[in-house]
């Protein structure tokens, strides 16, 4: 019997899942680390965690539990976003796992099944598991066929819901990406298969639709009579790290632009769905997809960059053919940037310039809307010549918040005008610190909703954008840009042949 006096349109209270495991392939690893045991911690400490719920590690260790806990214990408390309260940690740990074992032994993932049918009846957890895939992309044709083969991926045999989070990158190009979807889908139930991308969620970024659609101050100019152009910016300081064997058969546009950017592309571009039901908003944000065009000279409208040994942040950084483990003579880019165009109504000959680079001056992500100017100014030419566009600038990171850029006017004698900033800040406006993204998506893992996560249609249709850009880049060599620096000449030129200039992030 439900709580009579709950109403399902009461929001204050949290959601909470029903009891279940969460199985973490690859929890020896540094997502796992950094990321999913502190976002476990903290919806523990947030109470949003079930009776009876059960982490169970599988990787290629000879651990026992114990040693799992330590690991445990140390990454949680160093990424820890709530207070630290060993007591909570204790409970929580007190359902612990750790299953060792190897991909292609057929032994360990029986052993797997075993563990987990224990747990369903000691914690009553009804078979409900979600399986999270920290582990690298080619890993996961293996795992999928070793959940198949043990029947842990049947809703019906296991008496409970079987879900499946996968990370990024959903293949390599749309061949793959097709490849793969089916063999999920085949393995899972389409509405069991959970295509992580950790963008969205963040505050910031859900934020996008709340401004747009909780308003009626954006809506009516967020269109191409009022809009100029769209830029959306992901910035980072920091070089490749150890991550060079992925980047390097990567790059830019295949680790970031193919889904991050595009997602964020497809929020700012959307209509307004009828409901926020899940497959409302993807249905609105496929739609934006699919209508993306690239220029028609992909050599002039796009331009690829690798950064070379400079300064950053007033420390020396070697460049990308420096780095350890990078092949001489890589021509894998460490920036991008494209002009994309949304063919529809609302958008038509609206540039959305998008770019992502790393060793960049400093770390940022944002989207910034620039208004068209005004058809006309009474004022006198000298007057403004220090009012630029009207622009929006949504930062998802960091410093997260909503910036409003316009023209006013300077005190004085004389009518000067020129562009102030009206700059809202979430650590500012609100006193609840915004959870982690990875703490909302996997709350939402186990409560079942995908609002904000990708179905397979719109990574196909991301993987149709990115891939004749590949193939159009590649017998070329990278435009060489300098460690600290906003990224290649070449991008500067891009904008500046169409009369515009990138934003200063």
């Amino acid at each position: 019997m439900g709580n009579p006096l709950r109403t399902a349109q009461d929001r204050r209270l949290p959601r909470i899942p029903e009891p279940c495991a969460l199985v973490i392939f690859g929890v020896t690893g540094d997502l796992s680390r950094k990321k999913l045991i502190p976002a476990v911690y903290d919806l523990a400490n947030r109470g949003l965690l079930p009776p009876g719920f059960v982490v169970v590690g599988f990787a290629r260790a000879d651990w026992g539990d114990g040693s799992f806990e330590s690991l445990a214990y140390a990454a949680a408390k160093k990424g820890a976003r709530t207070p630290w309260r060993e007591d909570v940690w204790q409970r929580l740990t007190s359902q612990f796992h750790f299953v060792p074992g190897s991909f292609d032994d057929d032994e360990d993932f029986d052993k797997l099944a075993e563990t987990l049918d224990d747990l369903r009846v000691r914690n009553g957890i009804t078979g409900n598991t979600a399986f999270y895939f920290s582990i690298p992309p080619a890993a996961f044709p293996l795992v999928l066929n070793q959940l198949n083969r043990t029947g842990l991926a049947d809703n019906a045999k296991t008496g409970g819901w079987r879900r499946v989070v996968v990370e990024k990158p959903f293949g390599h190009d749309y061949q793959s990406a097709v490849q793969l979807n089916e063999l999920v889908d085949n393995v899972f139930n389409p509405q069991d298969v959970f295509r992580i991308d950790h963008y969205l969620g963040k505050e910031t970024v859900q934020n996008i639709l709340a401004l747009r659609f909780a308003n009626s101050l954006f809506e009516p100019v967020w269109n191409s009579k009022y809009v100029d152009s769209v830029q959306i910016t992901m910035a980072e300081d920091v070089g490749i790290g150890t991550r060079a064997a992925f980047y390097d058969a990567s790059g830019a546009a295949r680790d970031v632009l193919q889904n991050h950017l595009l997602q964020l592309l497809a929020l700012v571009g959307m209509e307004e769905p009828t409901s926020f039901d899940p497959q409302e908003v993807r249905a609105e944000k496929l739609k934006v997809l699919r209508a993306i065009s690239l220029p028609p000279d992909i050599s002039t409208g796009s331009v690829r960059g690798q950064y070379l040994p400079g300064w950053v942040a007033g420390e020396r950084a070697v460049g990308y053919l420096e780095e350890p483990n990078i092949p001489a003579g890589s021509t894998t880019e460490t920036y991008a940037a494209v002009r994309l165009g949304i063919q529809n109504r609302r958008w038509a000959g609206v540039p959305f310039y998008v770019r992502v680079g790393k060793r960049m001056p400093r770390r940022v992500t944002e989207i910034a809307i620039l208004f068209k100017r005004a058809p006309h100014l009474p004022f006198d030419p000298a007057d403004v010549e220090m009012l630029g566009h009207n622009q929006l600038v949504i930062r998802v990171q960091p410093d997260e918040g909503v910036v409003l850029k316009f023209g006013s006017k300077v005190p004085g004698t004389s009518m000067e005008v020129r562009d102030i900033a009206m700059d809202f800040q979430y650590g500012e406006a609100f006193t609840e610190s915004s959870p982690e993204a990875y703490e909302r998506l996997v709350l939402d893992v186990l409560i079942g909703d995908r609002t904000l996560f990708p179905d397979a249609a719109e990574i196909e249709q991301s993987w149709r954008v990115i891939d004749p850009l590949e193939a159009a880049w590649a017998d070329t060599k990278p435009e060489p840009y300098r460690a600290g620096e906003w990224g290649p000449r070449a991008s500067d030129e891009m904008l500046a042949r169409e009369g515009r200039t990138w934003r200063r992030a």
